[in-house]
């Protein structure tokens, strides 16, 4: 996380430019056009003209969302909490005391009774049919569903693309993911491709970032196809450390394939901002909250860390500080700078960091469901109604954690809802290890039509928050129901 003074220097700078800027427009209204006309001379229309042009051969080319598929994960078999925990008793190595922590967990997750596992998983004992085949079968299946819908839907040939980035944190096999989707559909043999993994349930957004820069670079009109995914399969955790025991009852199989271009020709969104925040360069505890290590057993696992839901409180934080300049208008930037001001200058003093009401920036709100306990924090955290975070608690309650996709699930329902609008903004926040938090900002240029096909399309007559039994809703001043780990 940066330091304070530099925090201080931005929103000194902030202050200062809205000054200036308000200087100057009262200047200028001061002139008539007259005045302002005499006081030009040819070299000043020169020097604009010059300047004018090398701004437009140098500016950053805008980046488009032709469109997005999501894997719908009706091909997979349903895993009812029943059938999870039989499955779980089976495991040998797991004891009875791990198996009561799981159902207890399971039964306040916020998720439902139609969540998919891989085919592994619906094996006995589950851990004997987490191969490496079964894993690419996984993948397979995910991905490639995803890809051959969003070609379809696009009606893309696959030798347009120019750029593939893919994120899958924990499989990383040889040849790579990247490898495999090339193949498969014999793309172009110069095209830029990168394998990202390790990078946690925030990499869709970072690949989202990563293919803007690069289309940049390839010819105008290319398509970048970005695609992002966790593989499920051969990170079954078969111990007994309950904060290792976490990710086996949380994630779940999902997958999403966008085409973005520079192109605004058939396009839906338009990404307006992209907005990375990396807090474990100082900060140990951060950068070990969420860790792949072995237990005492030498079993596998990903450690989720006591501290987890104020790293991610903290990491929200600085991602909104670079976020609001961006995105709100005048008067919230400067409401939340002096509030920043303010408790830097009385430290001794209890004065509450000023929440920018960000839904006078954006209409929609993607985050990640990486838990209930997350969606829980970030309503609090921003002080959203139970509206605007509805599209993260049914994307949990319906598909689960899927990582790094799960953003894109949640923008599939709004639009299923029919509440999406040409010029409505959509903040996609996204968290993963290291520890970081980012964000994405899309601008809808048009809207989908409800009846098309998607993952939603066969239950979003049927979602809503008042129809998951036994959900009770967390107001923003309510933690109580975040659930503690014990060590």
């Amino acid at each position: 996380m940066r330091s304070s003074p530099v925090k201080l220097k931005v929103v000194y700078r902030l202050i200062v430019d809205s000054f200036l800027a308000a200087s100057c427009a009262a200047v200028l209204l001061r002139l008539g056009p007259a005045e302002i006309i005499s006081c030009l001379r040819p070299v000043h229309l020169f020097s604009a003209a010059a300047a004018a042009t090398v701004y437009l051969m140098l500016r950053p080319r805008a980046v488009y969302l032709v469109d997005y598929a999501c894997f719908d994960t009706s091909p997979l078999l349903r895993i009812p909490m029943a059938s999870f925990i039989e499955h779980t008793k089976h495991t040998p190595t797991m004891s009875e005391r791990s198996v009561r922590f799981m159902s207890r967990l399971l039964a306040r997750s916020g998720l439902g009774e139609e969540t998919r596992l891989p085919e592994a998983h619906h094996f006995i004992p589950t851990h004997e049919y987490c191969t490496l085949e079964n894993a690419r079968t996984e993948f397979e299946l995910v991905v490639f569903s995803a890809i051959d819908d969003l070609l379809v839907k696009t009606g893309v040939t696959a030798d347009a693309i120019g750029v593939l980035v893919l994120n899958c944190s924990l499989f990383c096999p040889t040849p790579s993911l990247v490898d495999i989707i090339v193949n498969k559909y014999n793309l172009c043999c110069d095209i830029r491709s990168v394998n990202l993994s390790g990078m946690g349930c925030s990499a869709g957004l970072i690949s989202v970032g990563l293919a803007r820069n690069l289309l940049q670079v390839v010819p105008r009109g290319s398509h970048a196809l970005v695609v992002s995914t966790e593989t499920i399969t051969p990170n079954y955790y078969v111990g007994n450390e309950r904060a290792m025991l976490l990710p086996n009852c949380l994630f779940r199989v999902g997958g999403v394939a966008a085409l973005l271009s520079t192109s605004p020709a058939n396009a839906r969104f338009r990404l307006k901002h992209v907005v990375r925040t990396f807090t474990g360069a100082n900060d140990d505890n951060a950068y070990r909250c969420v860790f792949q290590e072995e237990d005492e057993q030498g079993n596998v696992g990903i450690n989720l860390s006591k501290n987890l839901m104020a790293i991610a409180g903290a990491s929200l934080q600085a991602n909104i500080t670079r976020m609001g300049p961006l995105v709100l208008p005048v008067s919230e930037q400067l409401l939340f700078a002096l509030s920043f001001v303010a408790r830097k200058a009385l430290r001794g003093a209890r004065i509450r960091p000023y929440i920018p009401d960000f839904s006078m920036a954006f209409k929609h709100l993607c985050i990640h469901a990486g838990g209930r306990a997350v969606i829980d924090e970030l309503q609090k955290r921003l002080r959203l109604s139970d509206e605007q975070v509805e599209a993260s608690r049914m994307t949990l309650h319906r598909f689960g954690n899927t990582s790094s996709s799960s953003p894109w699930y949640e923008l599939a329902y709004v639009e299923a809802k029919g509440r999406m609008r040409k010029g409505h903004r959509v903040w996609m926040i996204g968290f993963g290890s290291g520890f970081k938090c980012n964000s994405v900002v899309w601008e809808c240029i048009q809207p989908a039509a409800r009846n098309i096909h998607g993952p939603w399309s066969t239950s979003i007559h049927r979602e809503s928050l008042g129809s998951v039994v036994g959900y009770a809703v967390v107001q923003p001043n309510d933690s109580s129901s975040i659930p503690r780990i014990n060590r």
